[in-house]
């Protein structure tokens, strides 16, 4: 989509993948990192924008400043791709794309996000979430993560211990607002073959066992092809990409409390993981269940989609009469995975 020009409005709508949201009081667009803190200075609220693909924005839109980050930039500390060297630091704009980060670590060998392709979004969300597919996270390879800290009005960077990495959370995520993203920073290694494939439906469309590697290359194409058959690839002509991809987080409950037949996951404690996709669909809410002009995708249940002009509130709706469905089910409460602003469930 075109650039809107710094200081103009827009609705938030057409900066969302989910193709949902009202009009921003103000929007700025910052190319540079000079231009993203002095965007930040401002006296009332003001809403951070990446790739807008995990929000979901309320039809009434944001009264403040929106500031959209278009930082760019890919820089290693070595230009040698040579294997035998081992490892590499890769430090990355905030606005970068995330999935060309990962296409061009596939291009360069430089192994440990390869898994993570196809995720919409900029790489200065990713370390808000921890985010993670196919076996993967982000804080798996974060070596650092350089913020503006809004309260202290500096540049902080946070080693990857600081950064209190869980499961889709982090200490950015806890205290909401506080710090913008300038750049990550990432340890890769450097190879021809992925990690070890940790997640079975990877390992099975790869041909390899949990715990082999595969070249690098073929995981990432096989992950591609894993996210589009559930509509987790961006696509313009298909209303099962307009989304905030996973609308809800798995839950992490005691054992006891998985009902039979469920997945689980060790999560330590006495607790597990199980799968929100799992407890929807068994809860009465197949693929493709509808409410008027908002659905779960046709592809995967977990996905809340736009089926075309639908509303915040229709979307809203609709998660809320899923997740209270799979409380009085099964007694779990989901939580929603996209921040919402302006709006709640």
């Amino acid at each position: 989509m075109p650039e809107p020009a710094p200081g103009a409005s827009a609705l938030l709508r057409d900066h969302t993948t989910l193709r949902l949201g009202g009009p921003a009081g103000e929007l700025v667009v910052a190319t540079t990192e000079e231009e993203l803190v002095a965007a930040l200075d401002a006296d009332g609220p003001v809403l951070v924008l990446g790739g807008g693909s995990n929000l979901v924005v309320a039809d009434d839109g944001f009264a403040g400043r929106v500031v959209k980050i278009a930082t760019t930039g890919i820089a290693a500390d070595t230009e040698d791709d040579d294997p035998s060297c081992g490892g590499v630091l890769v430090t990355v704009a905030a606005g970068e794309s995330w999935d060309h980060l990962v296409e061009v670590a596939a291009e360069r060998g430089w192994v440990g996000v390869e898994a993570l392709s196809g995720i919409p979004g900029s790489v200065g969300a990713t370390p808000v979430q921890n985010v993670g597919a196919y076996g993967q996270e982000v804080s798996q390879t974060i070596a650092s993560v350089r913020v503006w800290d809004r309260v202290l009005k500096g540049v902080r960077t946070f080693a990857n211990a600081d950064c209190h990495f869980a499961y889709r959370h982090s200490r950015f995520k806890a205290d909401p607002g506080r710090h913008v993203v300038l750049s990550v920073t990432f340890q890769l290694r450097q190879g021809t073959l992925g990690a070890p494939v940790q997640y079975a439906e990877l390992a099975r469309a790869l041909g390899v066992d949990l715990g082999q590697r595969a070249p690098l290359r073929e995981v990432r194409e096989a992950v591609l092809a894993l996210r589009r058959g559930k509509g987790m690839v961006l696509d313009d002509a298909d209303p099962d990409t307009w989304s905030a991809g996973s609308f809800f987080t798995n839950p992490i409950v005691p054992a006891e409390q998985v009902p039979e037949g469920a997945p689980a996951w060790p999560a330590g404690d006495g607790l597990v993981k199980t799968s929100a996709a799992w407890l929807i669909d068994h809860a009465g809410f197949g693929k493709g269940y509808a409410a008027g002009r908002v659905s779960l995708s046709t592809k995967h249940a977990l996905a809340l989609t736009n089926r075309g002009d639908a509303t915040t509130e229709e979307l809203l709706a609709l998660a809320r009469e899923v997740r209270d469905g799979v409380q009085a089910a099964y007694g779990i409460r989901l939580v929603n995975e996209p921040v919402l602003v302006g709006c709640e469930l």
